[in-house]
């Protein structure tokens, strides 16, 4: 497949992706490629992969699978790179092994701190940002409609948004929310502190209330009180939560879709009935075509 650029996707649509993350010891390689398999025929303008921090663990899988995308799925590949704790040659390693490879979209991260772990040679996305730049790749690069949990100042957080822009990313990515009108603030603000870049709203569904309050520790997302109402009401019931959290997703990509989001991008937690149920949805409010 011929290296296609997210960024210039998005110049021409609003896209439809989806991010999964790539085997580990309890799931093999093989059951990770029918994952992207099954996937690729609800239609992604792309998917992404995620990406061990510090370059350890499953880097080796996420290289393979972001290949199976494009050379078997035909499915535009964007890989996850993680920079802290990663020293300067790991990142040009793995660099080189996802473009010899024909992948040429990377999504920038710091990555989640870990007790105990240095710092590397890039302390923080922006940083990896120009590196990439210099490697002739699209980049991508996060952003937290509701600030980043590890910065409490609203202001802050849009100037390192800002850092990542005028360091050259391509396109920006969210992360998780439940509360599409915080996403709408977002936007604005991003108007306001000259963000240009296309702005790609990131939804994951819940399976269960403890997932959704993890979600809310980990990652600072606001729970709004309609989903606390619909948790309280489906009480202990898995499947019951699973279909809720579903829906609940799908109702949110149906809104973004309405209001004119730059992409939406699907966490699909390695499910393809979450991508099927999204697609669906997505073709009856007319945002992606049958």
């Amino acid at each position: 497949m011929n290296a296609v650029r997210i960024a210039d996707i998005l110049r021409e649509k609003q896209t439809f992706s989806f991010e999964i993350f790539p085997p580990k010891d309890e799931l093999p390689v093989e059951a990770g490629r029918q994952i992207v398999s099954e996937l690729a025929t609800y239609g992604p303008d792309y998917m992404s992969v995620t990406f061990s921090a510090g370059g350890s663990g499953n880097s080796e899988h996420s290289i393979d699978i972001a290949a199976h995308m494009q050379d078997e799925q035909q499915v535009t590949a964007l890989a996850h790179l993680t920079c802290i704790g990663s020293t300067r040659e790991q990142i040009a390693h793995n660099v080189k092994e996802l473009t010899s490879r024909g992948v040429n979209n990377i999504l920038a991260l710091r990555g989640d701190r870990v007790p105990g772990q240095t710092e590397g040679d890039f302390r923080y996305a922006s940083d990896l940002i120009s590196y990439l730049k210099e490697q002739d790749v699209c980049v991508g690069a996060a952003c937290y409609p509701e600030g980043h949990v590890e910065c409490e100042d609203d202001a802050r957080s849009m100037e390192h948004l800002k850092m990542k822009q005028d360091a050259g990313a391509d396109f920006l990515v969210t992360q998780l929310f439940f509360d599409n009108e915080l996403f709408y603030r977002f936007r604005e603000a991003c108007d306001r502190a000259r963000i240009k870049i296309p702005v790609v709203a990131g939804i994951m569904p819940f399976t269960s209330e403890s997932q959704v309050k993890r979600m809310a520790f980990t990652c600072g997302a606001t729970i709004p009180a309609r989903l606390i109402k619909r948790l309280v009401a489906l009480g202990n019931s898995p499947e019951d939560l699973k279909k809720a959290g579903i829906e609940y997703a799908c109702d949110q990509l149906t809104d973004l879709a309405a209001n004119g989001v730059d992409g939406l991008h699907v966490y699909c937690m390695n499910r393809p009935e979450v991508g099927k149920a999204a697609r669906d949805a997505l073709l009856d409010c007319a945002y992606l075509e049958a």
